[in-house]
């Protein structure tokens, strides 16, 4: 199976997400990021992008789930929660999972892989951390 490798990057400058089409580093080690919002290219470097992975995942909208993302997550009886999508590789364990899943929602093993293995929960992106903050927030007080 061939993986699709592609990130986004937010700029905290400009507070926009932008498709990544290059990243560099510098003999300082600094990152160079070539973006592109659809309309306008950008440099950005370092602190200035926020880079996220793309999962090779789409949501139950065909839209691609990246890292950092909001899903909303519902079950067949429409019981739903609000996760989001993180790389765990920091934590030694190297993949894509859902940080913030409430209690009483309990899996064996990776929450998004099951998901999407056992088809029996629905994900959809509602957000990411960057925009919409709110969104996470307002989780945390269902």
């Amino acid at each position: 199976m061939k993986r699709e490798i592609k990130f986004r990057a937010y700029s905290s400058p400009n507070h926009k997400m932008y498709l990544v089409s290059n990243i560099e580093w510098d003999l300082d080690g600094r990152i160079w990021v070539t973006a592109d919002d659809g309309k306008n290219g950008i440099e950005l470097m370092d602190e200035e992008a926020h880079l996220m992975e793309y999962t090779n995942l789409k949501d139950k909208n065909g839209r691609e789930i990246y890292e950092s993302d909001i899903l909303k997550v519902t079950a067949e009886d429409g019981e739903s929660y609000v996760a989001t999508v993180k790389w765990f590789g920091d934590e030694d364990y190297p993949a894509f999972d859902l940080a913030g899943i409430p209690a009483p929602w309990s899996y064996d093993a990776n929450a998004l892989a099951t998901i999407f293995q056992e088809g029996i929960e629905t994900c959809e992106v509602i957000g990411n951390i960057w925009d919409n903050p709110d969104l996470l927030e307002a989780a945390e007080h269902d």
